[in-house]
């Protein structure tokens, strides 16, 4: 039997994203963040309240970079949900991570995090249900320890880590159980 939980946004897994723009003067900002993900082939759908620093650096820069975080980077991660650079305006020096500017758009690469997708904003507005932001992703960056030897990401090395909405806490992603569009195959001949 199921039991009535009311309305939560229980979806499971939510993507650790880090949000990286740049504020005034070139000031590095990220945001831990888990309300977006792919929204097309080359599409990045983020919610993001417009009190954050982030959404206003967006407004001003329209780029940011999006970065998956590993485990072993997860307290800065942590951090930059925790911590807001509207308060705090050495936020990202905190880290002791190393940023450098991204040949694409006018957002910083957290050169610690192995996979970054470099985008271009290309719709900004206020909904509803907060700012509304979609990236074009016009490059994508990951570390060559995390390519498997045809060139594509293995999830195992990159050693990311998810949100869990119920609890508030983060799962390592590692054990393939399944190939996708096959695994299901033999229910179509039925």
């Amino acid at each position: 039997m199921k039991k009535d939980l009311g309305v939560k946004p229980y979806l499971f897994p939510m993507p650790v994203l880090m949000i990286s723009t740049y504020g005034d003067n070139d000031v590095v900002d990220v945001m831990n963040m888990a309300w977006g993900g792919i929204c097309a082939e080359n599409m990045v759908s983020l919610n993001i309240g417009e009190d954050h620093k982030t959404s206003e650096n967006i407004k001003k820069r329209k780029a940011f970079t999006l970065s998956i975080a590993d485990i072993p980077h997860i307290e800065a991660a942590d951090f930059f949900g925790i911590a807001t650079g509207n308060k705090m305006s050495n936020k990202f020096k905190r880290t002791g991570l190393t940023a450098v500017k991204s040949k694409k758009v006018d957002a910083p690469i957290v050169e610690e995090f192995p996979l970054t997708l470099e985008c271009r904003v290309v719709e900004d507005k206020m909904e509803v249900y907060g700012h509304h932001v979609i990236g074009e992703i016009v490059g994508v960056l990951a570390d060559e320890d995390v390519l498997d030897d045809k060139g594509r990401v293995d999830p195992v090395k990159l050693n990311a880590f998810v949100f869990d909405q119920f609890q508030n806490g983060y799962y390592a992603i590692g054990e393939k159980v399944g190939q996708a569009w096959n695994i299901g195959a033999p229910l179509m001949k039925k």
